[in-house]
């Protein structure tokens, strides 16, 4: 099991999809961000089904660092209730997980 997990995120937009992301890139809190345009969600919202074209964030980042995470996605996200959910990361290319390592913010001190 590797230190580095998943974590997806929808957006109701191009725009706030690029603006979480980017903000996350820049502050360290992930290594990288891939933005998929074009998924369609289905759920239950207040009694509704809801049916609406979404932008899904997938991030890479440091398994200790998804409390801090998910709170700067939450001051981020238009949403009331924003999906954000992690998955760790099992195995992978060793260099590949190191740079995502070596990418992102210590959890202990918030420093690089």
């Amino acid at each position: 099991m590797s230190d580095v997990s998943m974590v997806f995120v929808t957006a109701g937009s191009e725009e706030e999809a690029m603006k979480i992301g980017r903000k996350l890139v820049e502050e360290r809190l992930v290594a990288c961000v891939n933005l998929v345009p074009g998924i369609r969600s289905v759920y239950w919202w207040k009694d509704v089904i809801q049916q609406e074209e979404e932008w899904w964030l997938i991030m890479k980042t440091k398994s200790a660092l998804f409390g801090a995470l998910q709170a700067r996605i939450r001051q981020l996200h238009t949403y009331e209730v924003p999906e954000i959910v992690s998955i760790p990361i099992d195995r992978g290319l060793p260099e590949y997980l190191q740079w995502v390592l070596q990418n992102t913010v210590d959890a202990s001190s918030g420093q690089e």
